[in-house]
């Protein structure tokens, strides 16, 4: 009698402990999945938060809209502010069939007058191939010199009474050692193939013919500006002495001028004057990745001696 009770006892031991067992397998199966839907749902947000999954909100547009297209910071190939990020959003707001017209909000010292340049060419190119679709400028705190030059190229500039505008100048900035290196004791050794190699060369003493030719191609670089502007604004633009001068205005006194229109914002001159409230940001958002490739590939240049001391901005 006393084996079959032990018999027993074991039996229900032993079911107890398998039970116990499997229920620790499907905890552990259901830790598993959970913990995997989490690092699913985790990583599908970092994606979309570095931008991997789109470059913008325009595929999910429907319905008539004003396009926006954002342009922050300063010009320059490597920056969100690139030809090569500004004028895909561009083509794309203008090319989607509900836009009844693109904003262009600018925020920018100034940059490149390169890719300035590009971008101002395709604004006329667009505005040329889709003359149904206005392009109108609002200017948040600053849209200077290389930022105006964009700037030119559009139908209307609206801006705040406060922001700043202008600055139509070029310049080009370095520095100069040879006073330091001769209290030092450093005795520079620049070996080069052709007379000019040496062209600013912050190390050695600057030599007027240098200085007088950069004078020369600045000017030249000043006059495409000015002509931008003249083209761009027209009979609106009031010029004076200054105009031209590299001095930068407040808003109010950009209207005044000539070199704004009128004071908006991004709501109301989507709302007011393009007549189309709801808004779809085309502008192109730079992923993680491209971040890092631009900046490995901007070390290298520098690493291997593509960087200069010296650079023309339109700042």
């Amino acid at each position: 009698m006393s084996d079959q009770n032990s018999n027993w006892e074991r039996g229900v031991l032993e079911k107890l402990a398998l039970a116990a067992l499997q229920e620790q397998r499907r905890a552990r199966h259901w830790g598993i999945f959970f913990k995997t839907l989490t690092f699913v749902y985790l990583f599908t947000l970092l994606f979309l938060f570095m931008g991997w999954l789109g470059d913008s909100e325009a595929a999910l547009s429907t319905g008539k809209h004003t396009a926006l297209v954002d342009m922050q910071g300063v010009i320059a190939s490597d920056s969100a502010a690139s030809a090569d990020s500004m004028i895909p959003s561009l083509q794309e707001a203008f090319g989607d069939k509900d836009t009844q017209g693109v904003i262009l909000r600018i925020n920018s010292p100034g940059g490149s007058p390169v890719q300035a340049g590009q971008i101002n060419d395709e604004i006329r190119r667009l505005r040329a191939k889709f003359p149904k679709i206005p392009l109108y400028v609002v200017v948040d705190d600053i849209c200077a010199s290389g930022g105006y030059y964009v700037a030119a190229a559009a139908d209307k500039i609206f801006v705040d009474k406060a922001s700043l505008i202008g600055s139509i100048g070029v310049l080009m900035d370095g520095f100069g050692f040879t006073g330091t290196m001769s209290k030092l004791g450093v005795e520079r050794r620049l070996i080069t193939a052709g007379e000019n190699k040496g062209f600013l060369d912050p190390f050695s003493p600057a030599k007027p013919a240098h200085q007088e030719y950069i004078k020369q191609m600045l000017a030249q670089i000043h006059q495409q500006f000015i002509d931008v502007v003249r083209k761009g604004r027209g009979k609106r633009l009031k010029e004076t002495s200054d105009t031209f001068s590299g001095l930068v205005w407040n808003g109010e006194k950009g209207v005044e001028m000539g070199l704004a229109d009128g004071y908006g914002t991004l709501e109301s001159v989507a709302r007011d004057v393009i007549k189309a409230e709801k808004i779809v940001d085309f502008t192109m958002k730079e992923n993680f990745a491209d971040r890092i490739a631009k900046k490995f590939g901007a070390g290298v240049a520098s690493a291997i001696g593509y960087s200069t001391q010296n650079g023309i901005s339109l700042r």
